[in-house]
């Protein structure tokens, strides 16, 4: 997968881990410090970014790691609201999106888990490609500190909502949380932090035994089983009983409410009796519901409701007392949902640095 033979990717080390190699390197345990900083909290692309740390160590490190971004091969952004949709290239060609989205709050970036998804979703456009591998959580904190560098703006908050299922990359996204929340790097707090996920129900559990209190938002979409199998495969491994069991236990184990993200699909999911079981569902546990008007997909069919009937919808959940939004929608016009512009540029030659406005 990498160009670099024999080398460690450094951004892949925790502090300790780092700590360790320098050492063995017969570097002082100080420099840890300073280098994990230019990594996480300067975002360095390079060892010569380095000004603080003396030429031999910068060459004693080019020989034993490397240090790079993703590049970044085309941009779009949005007329409408600001938001930047951004195709990064990886070092073995492969391409993932990412989106940066302005908010009151501040900066929100949502990023790729995987290069691709097997989970097969019939409202998504990642998985139509199906898997081609995990990112590594250098992959996935580059992604950030490329978009950080390019806006020179600080990030404030990370959704992994991107192409892929973050729970079927376990380990490398257990990983990049480690290393992205760090402060002694770049030091994201997990309440600035959403993970996203159609549902594994052992790795929810497992999410909740680490002790991290970042938001987890579940991708529902249906309130039946045989509705949720029917858009949503992973729905035949696990019942929506034992789904919600698994939602209850992170709430127990973190204290955080649980959001549950709801696609709007004409005619598929939006009539009385799916407002009448999602507030069953939603009524019983200390969660938050999220509204979201499917993004249509050509290779799908799928529609989305009109406006009125999303209105209709939410208020109907308000008076069964369910805490409901409907999610803004950024970079509709850009095609901002995850997997588009990657399927999209895979079909269509494109040239490497353009920045394509909101009519592409």
């Amino acid at each position: 997968m990498t160009l670099h033979e024999g080398k460690k990717d450094i951004r892949e080390l925790t502090f300790d881990e780092l700590k360790e190699a320098l050492e063995a390197m017969g570097e002082k345990a100080y420099r840890a410090s300073q280098i994990f900083s230019w990594i996480h909290s300067k975002a360095a692309g390079s060892f010569d970014e380095m000004s603080d740390i003396s030429k031999a160590l910068r060459e004693k490190l080019k020989e034993n790691f490397y240090l790079s971004l993703p590049e970044t091969e085309t941009v779009r952004i949005s007329k409408q609201d600001g938001t930047k949709k951004y195709l990064f290239k990886l070092e073995d060609g492969e391409c993932i999106e990412s989106v940066r989205m302005i908010y009151h709050h501040g900066i929100s970036v949502c990023i790729s888990s995987q290069v691709g998804c097997r989970q097969g979703c019939s409202f998504c456009a990642s998985t139509l490609g199906g898997l081609v591998r995990n990112l590594t959580a250098s992959e996935m904190a580059g992604q950030i500190y490329a978009i950080s560098r390019e806006s020179k703006e600080r990030v404030s908050n990370v959704v992994i909502m991107g192409i892929g299922e973050p729970l079927d990359n376990y380990d490398e996204v257990l990983r990049f949380l480690k290393l992205i929340s760090d402060e002694r790097g770049y030091g994201l707090g997990g309440r600035n932090i959403t993970l996203s996920t159609c549902g594994l129900v052992p790795k929810i559990r497992e999410l909740a035994d680490e002790g991290l209190k970042l938001t987890l938002a579940l991708s529902l979409h249906a309130v039946t089983d045989e509705k949720r199998q029917a858009i949503m495969p992973v729905a035949k491994r696990y019942s929506l009983h034992e789904l919600m069991d698994a939602v209850d236990y992170y709430f127990e184990k973190t204290g955080r409410r649980v959001s549950f993200e709801y696609s709007l699909i004409k005619g598929v999911n939006d009539s009385d009796v799916d407002v009448k079981g999602l507030a069953e569902l939603a009524g019983r546990r200390n969660c938050h519901v999220n509204l979201i008007p499917v993004n249509p997909v050509t290779e799908r069919g799928l529609k989305e409701p009109d406006r009125t009937h999303v209105l209709e919808f939410k208020n109907k959940l308000e008076k069964r007392g369910i805490n409901a939004t409907i999610r803004r929608e950024m970079g509709r016009d850009i095609e901002g949902a995850c997997g588009q512009l990657r399927r999209q540029m895979r079909a269509v030659p494109f040239s490497k640095g353009e920045s394509v406005p909101d009519e592409a």
